[in-house]
């Protein structure tokens, strides 16, 4: 258990991300209740100028305190000077090092790209970095490197008169042990899901109208699993859509197919004949026994034969999404998946590390789940890593997420030419993306302000069949101080 005690809560998140990241899996309490196995205590004085920290165990031997004069005025100076000083004190007690240092928040490629974009040099980026956030070397270069591929990637993009479009179907054929996402059994809603696609129809068409006269880069269909819905459905689904849409500015078309068990020729039939240009096939592992445990119905050979049958049928440009660091999996399983997906020869790979969410199964009922062995190391990274640059490919997009296992990353690796830019434009909020669907959350993007507003849409489908004109409404309010 840890605990924090404040009386200042300015940076309580802050300490309290930088703390989980040593210490993942730990229950945390903001009383002190004598219960607590660490606790972390953040006080500043009355002139809000002098910030004194203490890390202690309860009931322990060790603790280490430790002041530094700050300057609230400069907030973010403030933040990570105090991030700082607990780094060292929790680097010392616990004797090991986080890969990326301070830095607790999911777009960490950002910070490159925005001092490239203030002149810096690669050298003066590594070194801020370095100084700023005792990052990594490995993850400064990678952050680097791709900061810079995604600078080429989105060169051909507006991000002030253009935007994007996410389409969300929250279902697919069941819900995975470590999901989180808003996604709901396909077969509950057997003979229904016209309703969703309904009032899926009635956003987008306010959302077309609303966006008249940008220019529309990319479509992504998300969930979910797209293809859980029928063919008839799909086919439906995108008529609508190029009816509604101007989709002659449009450089990519992706639509996750991810489950297997979800995909069947004639399925592929109705994406080739709307133009998808990208597809995604996700195994997350090659190790059937890990399949199984996981609630994912399909097995590696089905795998195999979704991905040979969209190669038959023409699709040039096909992800596959892996998850490092799933239950019982030893870096001998990641070899053997990474050597499965390289004899099919996929055109893009994008490498997850495992985050156990509040919402997924395996946290809800960790009793349940509780003797499961989580793992995942530097060296399993590495491995995958190496496979897809022997595979020709080059990481391009990164995130990060909370409660990841080993506090790593998730990357995206594609051939020259293969690369998804609406992943790019997500994680790097350089544009306004408009999102329909239930679940989903429109980021609205005011370049001359340099600021995003978002506005999120219901989860529960059957609440936002009920309510999608008060799901337009949202928009509205953001979408309508857009300057055209």
């Amino acid at each position: 258990m840890i605990g924090i005690l404040l009386n200042d809560t300015a940076y309580e998140q802050d300490i309290r991300e930088l703390l989980m990241a040593f210490f993942p899996g730990e229950a945390f309490s903001h009383e002190k209740n004598g219960e607590n196995t660490y606790e972390a205590e953040g006080i500043l004085d009355e002139s809000r100028r002098h910030f004194t920290m203490v890390f202690r165990e309860t009931g322990g031997p060790w603790e280490k305190t430790c002041s530094l004069d700050v300057d609230y005025e400069n907030r973010f100076e403030t933040k990570n000077r105090i991030k700082r000083h607990l780094y060292t004190i929790l680097s010392e007690y616990t004797g090991k090092e986080l890969p990326w240092g301070t830095l607790t928040g999911i777009r960490p490629t950002k910070i490159a790209m925005t001092k490239f974009q203030e002149g810096m040099t690669e050298e003066e980026i590594f070194r801020y970095m370095k100084d700023t956030y005792y990052t990594s070397d490995a993850k400064i270069n990678l952050s680097i490197e791709i900061a810079r591929r995604e600078m080429q990637l989105l060169s051909t993009i507006d991000y002030e008169h253009g935007y994007s479009l996410y389409i969300g179907i929250p279902f697919c054929p069941t819900t995975c042990l470590y999901c989180s996402f808003t996604s709901y059994p396909i077969g509950k809603w057997q003979g229904r899901t016209g309703l969703y696609l309904d009032a899926l129809f009635h956003e987008m068409e306010y959302v077309a109208e609303r966006m008249k006269g940008r220019t529309l880069d990319t479509v992504y269909f998300g969930g979910g699993t797209p293809t859980s819905l029928p063919a008839g459905d799909l086919d439906r689904l995108i008529t609508k859509l190029k009816d509604t849409f101007d989709f002659s500015t449009v450089q990519e078309f992706t639509v996750e197919a991810g489950r297997p068990d979800s995909i069947t020729r004639e399925k592929f039939q109705v994406l080739k004949k709307h133009g998808v240009s990208r597809i995604s096939i996700n195994p997350q592992t090659m190790k059937q026994e890990t399949l199984d445990l996981i609630g994912r119905h399909h097995t590696v050979g089905m795998v195999k034969e979704c991905f040979l049958l969209a190669r038959e049928m023409g699709f040039d440009n096909i992800n596959m999404d892996l998850i490092i660091g799933l239950p019982e999996e030893t870096i001998e399983d990641v070899a053997n998946t990474m050597e499965e997906i390289k004899a099919l020869g996929p055109d893009s790979v994008t490498v997850h590390s495992l985050a156990i969410k509040r919402a997924a199964r395996l946290n809800m009922f960790k009793e349940k789940y509780a003797e499961l062995k989580i793992t995942n190391t530097q060296e399993m990274i590495d491995l995958t890593a190496r496979y897809a640059r022997e595979m020709g490919m080059e990481p391009y997009y990164l995130y990060r997420q909370k409660n990841m296992a080993g506090n790593f990353e998730n990357v995206g690796y594609a051939l020259p030419g293969k690369a998804c830019i609406y992943n790019i434009l997500i994680m790097e909020e350089k544009q306004t993306i408009a999102a329909c669907g239930a679940g989903t959350t429109t980021k609205v993007l005011y370049p001359a302000e340099n600021r995003l507003e978002r506005a999120e849409n219901v989860k529960d489908v059957d609440l936002y069949i009920q309510k999608t004109d008060e799901m337009i409404a949202r928009k509205e309010k953001l979408l309508a101080k857009l300057e055209m």
